[in-house]
């Protein structure tokens, strides 16, 4: 076993790893929408993840399997949660919406983190928590309710023009959900193995099975006729977004408690409605910026204002 590192010996770089990671995910549907111009999201996922499993190759090689079997299976059922299941919802939800509407739907993850760490491991909010997470959910709703909804035709969808969908959003949404329970199996993991060899045998894992999946719900992934603007799209998606992502998230959860953390998440949002409004020249209408900004103030409010006393952070 390799135990790791209590909470607050290096508790400013947990945060710095936090922070980049969310600034590297805020990334994601832009780059996943790119890609999505020219092939289903089922295929866009898988090539996602096996970029991200092939710069994670050498962990795999250099951290040896230390889990026991109580262990493998925790990884594995925090594997299927976090890659095959989480991704593929999340960017079905992506396909049938805007990337600046899924981005902000992500706005919300911060305080769904919180209110998991406080119903799953033995972290608590105070009462501006609780303040902050009713605020957050009036923000996620006017999100979906701030774009104009329409149907979006099923395959591969244009990189721009598209409205957003409450179905859409709904998914984004889900998938967040689904992040929590990742989140918080990886962190228990990472009580007794080193960060790295949970992130690349976790990622990997995932892998493997979207590999078996994909091919039979979604059909054979395009190879022949993929642009190197899709390509570079996945593999930057891959090894920035999932792979170097992954690794500084899951070695600042070692740091600082989730709860505290996760506020850096709202990196993600405001950079992802960023390149929709500015690069794809997507709309956001009042409801919406309305939303986004409840989303992100009570994610502030929570980190800043909010006490959080932390015990050993144990899944119960």
């Amino acid at each position: 076993m390799e135990p790791v590192s209590s909470f607050g010996k290096h508790r400013a770089l947990g945060f710095l790893a936090a922070f980049f990671a969310s600034c590297f995910w805020g990334c994601g549907f832009f780059l996943g929408k790119i890609a999505l111009g020219e092939m289903n999201f089922g295929a866009m996922v898988l090539y996602r993840f096996v970029f991200a499993t092939l710069g994670l190759l050498p962990l795999l090689l250099a951290h040896r399997p230390r889990f026991n079997a109580a262990e493998w299976r925790m990884l594995l059922f925090a594997a299927l949660l976090g890659v095959p299941l989480q991704f593929l919802i999340q960017f079905k939800g992506l396909s049938l919406t805007t990337v600046s509407h899924a981005a902000l739907m992500v706005g919300a993850m911060p305080v769904i983190l919180a209110v998991g760490a406080t119903l799953f491991a033995r972290e608590h909010l105070s009462g501006v928590g609780w303040a902050a997470l009713a605020a957050s959910t009036l923000g996620a709703a006017l999100v979906v309710l701030g774009g104009s909804h329409s149907q979006v035709p099923a395959g591969p969808s244009s990189l721009s023009g598209a409205d957003s969908t409450l179905g859409g959003d709904l998914l984004v949404l889900l998938s967040l959900f689904i992040a929590l329970f990742w989140i918080l199996f990886n962190k228990r993991l990472m009580e007794q193995h080193n960060h790295a060899a949970v992130t690349a045998y976790g990622i990997a894992a995932g892998t493997l099975m979207l590999l078996l999946y994909v091919p039979l719900a979604y059909g054979t992934p395009p190879w022949h006729g993929v642009s190197f603007k899709a390509w570079a799209a996945l593999a930057a998606s891959g090894l920035l977004c999932t792979a170097a992502t992954t690794l500084l998230w899951n070695w600042g959860m070692t740091q600082v408690p989730a709860s505290q953390a996760g506020v850096l998440l709202n990196m993600e949002p405001l950079i992802g409605s960023v390149l929709g409004v500015f690069v794809l020249h997507e709309r956001l209408g009042s409801f919406a910026w309305l939303g986004g900004a409840l989303i992100l103030c009570a994610a502030v409010t929570l980190t800043v204002r909010a006490k959080t006393p932390v015990e050993d952070p144990a899944m119960v």
